[in-house]
């Protein structure tokens, strides 16, 4: 179901929302946070179907603003989901035109679920200091896209300097499989120190300096990351490489969705390893709405490494 509300007030918006839910009982009840989206008008549709498939795992409220042009005529229009057009979540849709849109925290304020966390996403452009914006400030957790900036090495070497407890990127996010396959590595046979790191990735791919900072911290070893010219590869992070003493291990994804693992003395193994969806990233940040303190540490301890890389790349 789908109700339109041009021209109207939060007051508005919130009465509406408690008449859905008076009509629609058990259906509308137990939402355990409120995600908020904040996205310019054209860009919400993606995004707030990302949100709807990761409902399904989180019930949760989702409210998207849509900021307008400043020189537009004050103006605000919603739209609220529900049922079908909505997954397992309420979805409010919040298009601010004009000096309309000059405080966005006054716009989701009163239509925050009561007593339950909020999380605040910005998939496209987000401010620099994501804790500080007006939005920010209400959230427990932050997430942002390094891949979406403008300059995604930049934007990744420059998170330390303004980490909050609550902060995160999808960059991070969509390392979560390279780490999980290489910490399984280094949990058998041989137990040998690691002695080098080679990271490779695309030169569209932030999460290639992430990784590399990690490994670099965890393992205590020297790093050597780099970013690949567009035409040698397609995106994401092309290889691993760990040195010890026996041999290198290298994980290399020679073609998107395809990993192969190769180790001194084991066979060569095929795994499968696709490029993680929008849905897949924001569920995964959802099942946690404590501050994650190993993302703190890496873009933090890591800065210098991350900082190194990413003016390797501007020269």
């Amino acid at each position: 179901m789908i109700i339109d509300l041009p021209d109207t007030t939060v007051s508005a918006i919130s009465k509406s929302l408690v008449s859905v839910r008076e009509e629609g009982g058990a259906v509308a009840l137990g939402r355990v946070l409120t995600l908020i989206i904040v996205t310019h008008h054209g860009a919400e549709e993606e995004v707030i179907e990302a949100a709807n498939d990761a409902s399904r795992e989180h019930p949760m409220r989702v409210i998207a603003v849509l900021l307008g042009d400043e020189d537009e005529d004050p103006r605000l229009d919603a739209q609220i989901r529900v049922g079908g057009d909505a997954g397992a979540s309420e979805v409010v849709v919040l298009r601010a035109h004009g000096a309309a849109a000059s405080n966005a925290e006054s716009l989701v304020t009163g239509l925050l679920l009561p007593d339950a966390p909020v999380v605040a996403w910005w998939p496209a452009e987000a401010p620099e200091n994501p804790s500080r914006s007006a939005i920010g400030r209400i959230a427990q957790r932050r997430i942002t896209d390094a891949s979406s900036q403008a300059d995604p090495a930049g934007w990744v070497a420059q998170l330390g300097e303004h980490y909050s407890p609550g902060d995160t990127d999808f960059a991070w996010t969509r390392v979560t499989r390279w780490r999980e396959q290489l910490a399984a590595v280094l949990d058998q046979p041989p137990f040998e120190p690691v002695t080098a790191i080679e990271v490779r990735g695309a030169a569209d791919s932030p999460s290639t300096a992430l990784l590399a900072a990690w490994l670099g911290m965890k393992l205590e070893a020297p790093v050597d990351y780099a970013y690949l010219p567009s035409e040698e590869w397609a995106s994401g992070i092309k290889s691993v490489r760990l040195t010890r003493p026996s041999g290198d291990t290298l994980l290399e994804r020679p073609e998107a969705g395809i990993a192969v693992l190769t180790q001194p003395g084991q066979p060569t193994h095929d795994l499968a390893f696709p490029r993680r969806t929008l849905r897949e990233c924001l569920a995964e940040e959802l099942r946690r709405l404590d501050p994650d303190l190993l993302y703190g540490r890496v873009i933090t301890e890591g800065h210098d490494l991350l900082r190194a890389a990413s003016e390797q790349d501007a020269s």
